[in-house]
């Protein structure tokens, strides 16, 4: 599903660029239009035959430009460890996690969490648990838990991305789980800000209002230069992923002005002692 998205925009983006219509492309692969934009959509299979058609008639030809995208073509129908959790996976959110696995860079801003990456399974329960209102039944509840320190695993893999995680202070200030809970996820996250392949900052209520009025949000970018920066939007019942150049810049902008208001990581570095010494 994560590569079908990531080929399908990228197949939109070459399509609208040399200014062939879906019903042209559909007609070069003998499909229809409505195919295309599934494709195009990551919610159909795609063939590597139909990949190379379209990339020809969108005049990419080259084997260093084409093979990327064939590649991916070639691997979509591959499942990824998270499948195993599909029992308590919504659909969208098996969707982030695969592109979140892919990712090179992941930058992200919350004000209500410690990023799901970031959390020790004390705090993960607390907030499960939270969440729901007793409804989920125990072992629910640990195979949510167990994904969640399943996807912590990234952090220290051979391929392990950057994290640049911004949190608001309001974020630290709901103690999840009480105060013995808090006490230790800001242990961990005093352990995490000396990983060299994560920057933690923390905007402090003292900075008053600042540029992130849209909420939460994470910004994912890939090795691949032929592949799209994207942008998750995590609501109630689904998510939105942005992939347009312009609306990707724009949480790009936000996120740079954030990380300049925030502390700096050294900074974070002493408030949260501090505040671990408060608890």
């Amino acid at each position: 599903m994560v590569r079908r998205i990531l080929l399908g925009s990228q197949l939109r983006r070459l399509r609208e660029a040399c200014g062939v219509t879906r019903e042209e492309a559909g007609y070069s692969i003998r499909a229809s239009e409505s195919k295309i934009s599934r494709m195009e959509l990551g919610r159909v299979s795609v063939k590597p035959r139909d990949v190379a058609d379209l990339l020809t008639l969108y005049g990419v030809t080259d084997e260093a430009e084409r093979e990327p995208l064939l590649g991916l073509a070639r691997s979509s129908g591959q499942a990824g460890w998270w499948h195993s959790y599909n029992d308590v996976l919504p659909s969208w959110f098996q969707t982030y996690i695969g592109l979140e696995a892919a990712a090179e860079r992941i930058a992200t801003y919350e004000l209500q969490f410690v990023h799901g990456l970031l959390q020790t399974e004390a705090y993960a329960h607390a907030v499960v648990v939270s969440g729901h209102k007793g409804r989920l039944p125990r072992v629910e509840v640990d195979r949510r838990i167990a994904l969640r320190l399943a996807r912590q695993k990234l952090l220290v893999s051979e391929s392990a991305p950057h994290l640049h995680c911004v949190l608001d202070e309001s974020a630290l200030r709901r103690y999840h789980g009480g105060r013995e809970v808090m006490a230790e996820q800001l242990d961990a996250l005093l352990e995490f800000a000396d990983y060299a392949n994560i920057t933690l900052q923390v905007v402090p209520f003292a900075q008053g209002g600042h540029v992130a009025e849209s909420g939460a949000f994470t910004l994912l970018r890939f090795a691949e230069r032929e592949l799209s920066d994207l942008v998750y939007l995590e609501q109630l019942t689904g998510a939105l992923y942005l992939d347009k150049r312009e609306e990707v810049a724009a949480y790009q902008v936000v996120l740079d002005r954030l990380a300049e208001f925030a502390l700096s990581p050294e900074g974070t570095r002493d408030l949260l002692a501090r505040m671990r010494r408060e608890l």
